[in-house]
């Protein structure tokens, strides 16, 4: 009897070193998926040219919006609402590219809109600029939206802003027209 006891004491002794050797194995994967982080801003002002690094965030920062207004075309089908998207991570993505996912919110859960690929040219880099165009009628004027900017898969960052436009007119009436009778 006391040999089986101490069987299971060498067991459970070899169990929780394996695990104590595997944590730091765990927490260091967690903490790399996990770090990434990024900051997105959105600015529909013209962005001067030549601005450094530390420039363009200053200038987003100070002039960004959370509103998009469309563009204002005559026909309302034509229009798109169209920004300049800063995002800024907190140290380079470490992949190629990284994907920008847009989702109406207006009716409180997320409905998928868009899925938009960005591609990395400097895998130092940690500052991305691009233009961004959101067409009618994918985008619909005055809703509540959120994009998520994704890097493997992985959530790193997003942002929640609103589209503001003009509504289709209906008049209400009902024209069966004159058919002779």
């Amino acid at each position: 009897m006391p040999h089986s006891r101490v069987r299971r004491s060498i067991f459970s002794l070899a169990f929780v070193l394996v695990a104590i050797a595997a944590l730091p194995l765990a927490t260091t994967t967690l903490a790399t998926a996990g770090s990434l982080r990024a900051n997105v801003f959105l600015s529909q002002n013209k962005i001067p040219p030549k601005l450094t690094e530390k420039g363009l965030l200053g200038f987003v920062r100070s002039r960004g919006t959370k509103r998009l207004r469309e563009t204002s075309e005559a026909k309302l089908e034509e229009r798109t609402f169209m920004a300049e998207m800063v995002t800024q991570f907190n140290a380079p993505p470490g992949d190629l590219e990284f994907h920008v996912l847009f989702y109406d919110i207006h009716g409180g859960s997320r409905q998928f809109v868009e899925d938009m690929s960005s591609f990395i040219d400097d895998r130092k880099q940690k500052v991305f600029l691009q233009r961004i165009k959101l067409p009618r009628p994918r985008f619909k004027p005055n809703r509540r939206m959120e994009l998520v900017v994704t890097v493997k898969r992985n959530e790193v960052g997003s942002l929640k802003f609103i589209t503001e436009g003009e509504e289709v007119r209906r008049s209400g009436t009902v024209d069966f027209g004159d058919n002779g009778t």
